[in-house]
């Protein structure tokens, strides 16, 4: 064969291969979700309104159904809206769509490691040993219960001596909410006075602000190029690395003192098991992994619960009537003379029912938190090649007008029945569902209902504003949401 057709053939196989592919992605186009139309590079960056990126996805969801697909940069997403289709596929699916997506704020500090943002068996493993460890430490037992309920007396009596002043709640219920979780990971509470856990609150509420913030979206989309760029970012960075140095020393400080017979806390339930598997070459308990777990349960167990009570103060703050309802239910139930314990939840449906609206009407995670797809995945006749990112729009459940009647006012009467008693709500997913639900729950809804319970029974509660003046929308709803700042007087009962 002459040189030029050994050429000829070359080109005319190159120019199959391009034809082969082309034809395959425009193919793969038709079998996608429908959406926007990207442009190279910044995807729909155009399109977005990065300050209220929720509200902007479901305005796209109107256009485009209940399933579809947007581009953040490079990244494709299928954005799923509505309570059938998060069923469908966190449930319905669940295993197909069990991968951790991404969250660039987090991912610069986690990077794949601990149980928050773990993939495959690494997910798997951490999130097993997680549950069951927790469950040792007494969560979901009476053990934590007594904890809670201690905890919750130093918090009375730090309101005490506030002496009826106005007062920004935030580090008194962030160290209170703090202080559980505490004593599971590293085995002991903090004085409220420490400077060290008020600087670790502060580093977690300014990463937590720029996340819901329309730069960490931002930053979210173009992190490739922002982590290199000065900006607010930069000052995150150094706060994360803060936080990992204080979990790195409290570990240095369990080996130190580790008896592998009686663990005292988390940590030194993970450095056992660390000395059990350290001849298995494919484990995932090494110390990256102790770390970023370690990390995440004293993070995610610090701030959601003290950022959903300090929004629920607010809203009582503007529905006094609530307030009156509830301090009948608990001077009824309980009295004044004993502290609150969860099994009295079951008589008290309308403090339930508060409960319940609070997280639904805060929602904090209205876009979910990141899935993605760990396979190629037919859902609803679509395709989604293996490690497309998925948001399920918590947000969407939360406020769908068949479950609740009025989704945009605050109405504990969404979750109770014609006789007054508690109704289950499948949209009612603030922990969201499937595989990947917060493992926190249990926790969660205990500290909510002692720590609720405890305040409202010793406290009422005055605002410098009239309750028609507080504002309670949202400054900004991406990933997390920004808390209106607002001051609060505890006038003894």
């Amino acid at each position: 064969m002459l040189a030029s057709e050994i050429l000829l053939v070359a080109l005319l196989a190159c120019l199959s291969m391009m034809v082969f592919k082309l034809v395959s992605q425009r193919s793969l186009q038709r079998k996608l979700p429908p959406g926007p139309t990207p442009l190279p590079f910044i995807g729909n960056y155009l399109q977005l309104d990065t300050n209220q990126m929720y509200n902007c996805l479901m305005k796209m969801s109107k256009n485009y159904g209940p399933v579809f697909k947007i581009h953040l940069g490079t990244r494709r997403v299928v954005v799923l809206c509505g309570y059938d289709a998060v069923k469908e596929a966190l449930v319905d699916q669940a295993e197909e769509f069990s991968g951790r997506g991404q969250q660039a704020t987090f991912d610069h500090l986690f990077k794949g490691y601990g149980v928050a943002f773990g993939n495959g068996e690494r997910g798997k493993q951490l999130r097993r040993f997680s549950i069951t460890t927790l469950r040792d430490f007494g969560v979901g037992k009476r053990g934590i219960e007594e904890r809670i309920q201690e905890e919750a007396g130093f918090l009375i009596e730090a309101l005490r001596g506030t002496h009826g002043a106005f007062i920004d709640i935030t580090f008194y219920l962030s160290k209170t909410v703090a202080n559980i979780i505490s004593s599971i990971v590293f085995g002991d509470r903090f004085d409220y006075e420490d400077k060290e856990l008020l600087s670790l609150l502060q580093m977690m509420g300014r990463i937590n602000r720029f996340a819901a913030s329309s730069t960490g979206q931002l930053f979210d989309i173009f992190h490739s190029v922002m982590k290199y760029l000065p900006g607010p970012q930069q000052h995150v960075f150094k706060d994360m690395q803060g936080l990992e140095d204080f979990i790195a020393k409290k570990v240095e400080q369990n080996q130190r003192t580790l008896d592998p017979n009686s663990p005292r806390d988390f940590i030194d339930s993970f450095l056992i098991r660390m000395k059990e598997e350290r001849n298995n070459p494919n484990t995932e308990f090494y110390m990256k992994n102790l770390i970023m777990t370690t990390l995440g349960l004293f993070f995610a167990g610090s701030e959601t619960v003290s950022s959903t009570l300090r929004f629920g103060f607010l809203l009582l703050l503007k529905h006094p009537d609530v307030v009156a309802k509830v301090h009948e239910e608990i001077d009824r139930v309980i009295g004044r003379n004993r502290q609150p314990k969860f099994e009295d939840r079951t008589n008290m449906p309308y403090t339930e029912a508060v409960i319940h609206e609070i997280q639904r009407f805060a929602n904090f995670a209205p876009m979910g938190v990141a899935h993605k797809v760990t396979k190629d995945t037919i859902f609803r006749d679509f395709l989604l090649p293996k490690d497309t990112e998925v948001f399920p729009m918590l947000g969407s459940l939360l406020n769908d007008p068949k479950f609740f009647s009025t989704p945009d006012d605050f109405n504990p009467q969404h979750f109770l029945d014609d006789k007054g008693q508690l109704k289950k709500i499948d949209a009612d997913v603030p922990f969201s569902m499937g595989k990947r639900y917060c493992l926190g729950e249990g926790l969660a809804r205990m500290e909510l209902f002692l720590f609720l319970t405890t305040i409202l029974q010793n406290f009422c509660f005055k605002s410098p504003k009239a309750p028609q003046d507080l504002d309670v929308s949202a400054k900004s709803l991406g990933f997390t949401r920004i808390l209106t700042n607002y001051t609060i007087a505890f006038l003894p009962r």
